[in-house]
């Protein structure tokens, strides 16, 4: 019964959290929506009117951008078709904003929409190394945005203070993250042996420690064998960053009384990619993308009405790219249990050699 209970509380923990997150998001969504003057908002969401096609259709690119340098990650025998690259990812990416979970659900969602074209574990290894490039590139971005902010406009102190603990910030997740490829760092199945060889859950990670040592050996191998494809997929992901700088040039375009600059809506596109980093955790980044948006437009000069307007119309297609995100799903008909019965299959068989290497190896010492 106690144990019962328990498990009961486990499960209800996160929902409870992302309802208390959600809670405060509205809260301050609809405090800033105050601020700015709803009939400031409504008058250049009028404004935007058929602009907001335009934006869709600029927002749609972001995505396929990702999918094309997704299918630059497989190696042969394994490739995955754009097509299907774009639709997995328009697919894994709604199930990524409409829970708290983000890349914890949106990730093997994607895998699980192209699983009938490559096997789980390739696409995992795949989809892990994109986003560790698509991570630098974010990174990248941030750090130029924070200082073009710094250098360009006039900053309270506080502000300023937030932008060079951004940049240390970014400084030491780059730094961490070059070492952990530069020596191939296996943290996963380093952790897993760890727990494995002190009793720890060990039928629960008999079949984990040689997934996560076949997945480790796919990522690092990969970085080692293909360095000819670093510069078409980090194009890619830059392509994405632009994407959004123009997507949000379009928008202050038609919403904004001052004519937009280029480097305004870099340094918005930067925030933009700060907040949702940040702030992942939170279905849509409501509340704190109109509060920091908002804070940003009204030290570039454009006003807080335009920064919360602008974060309304990136939710605006943010929800019609997840309806169809949610069409492609749900026409699949795929669950995310399926994919991890599959991905145990294969990694089980493509991990034999790896457990066999690594088995010799503790025998030898």
């Amino acid at each position: 019964m106690s144990h019962t209970l328990t498990n009961n509380k486990k499960k209800l923990a996160p929902a409870v959290g992302s309802a208390v997150f959600s809670a405060l998001g509205l809260a301050l969504f609809a405090y800033f929506v105050w601020k700015a003057g709803p009939q400031n908002i409504w008058g250049n969401i009028r404004q935007l009117g058929a602009g907001f096609l335009v934006v869709i259709v600029i927002s749609g690119i972001r995505p396929a951008l990702r999918a094309l340098a997704w299918t630059k990650c497989f190696e042969a025998p394994y490739r995955l078709p754009f097509r299907d690259a774009y639709r997995a990812y328009l697919a894994g990416d709604a199930m990524g904003n409409l829970t708290p979970l983000g890349l914890v659900v949106s990730e093997p969602a994607k895998v699980a929409q192209a699983r009938h074209r490559v096997p789980v574990v390739a696409g995992l290894s795949a989809i892990a190394v994109e986003n560790s490039f698509y991570l630098l590139s974010v990174a990248l971005f941030i750090s130029a945005g924070t200082v073009a902010l710094m250098l360009s406009f006039p900053l309270s102190p506080k502000l300023r203070v937030a932008s060079y603990a951004t940049l240390v910030g970014v400084a030491v997740v780059v730094a961490v993250a070059y070492f952990m490829v530069r020596r191939q760092w296996k943290l996963l199945s380093g952790a897993l042996e760890f727990f494995y060889g002190r009793g720890l859950a060990r039928k629960f990670l008999e079949t984990k420690r040689a997934r996560a040592r076949s997945l480790e050996e796919r990522i690092y191998g990969f970085y080692g064998r293909n360095r000819s494809r670093f510069v078409p997929i980090l194009l890619c992901d830059f392509g994405f960053h632009l994407a959004t700088i123009t997507e949000i040039y379009v928008t202050l375009y038609f919403i904004s009384e001052t004519p937009p600059t280029l480097l305004t809506a870099f340094v918005l596109g930067s925030v933009e990619r700060l907040i949702t980093v940040i702030f992942k955790f939170i279905p849509m980044r409501v509340g704190v993308d109109e509060a920091g948006t908002g804070l940003i437009t009204k030290v570039l000069n454009l006003g807080t009405a335009a920064g919360v307007t602008l974060a309304i119309v990136r939710k605006a297609r943010v929800v019609v790219w997840t309806a169809i995100g949610v069409a492609l799903f749900v026409r699949q008909g795929l669950s995310l249990r399926g994919v991890a019965a599959d991905e145990m299959k294969e990694t089980i068989i493509a991990a034999e050699p790896a457990a066999i290497r690594h088995r010799e190896r503790i025998e030898a010492r």
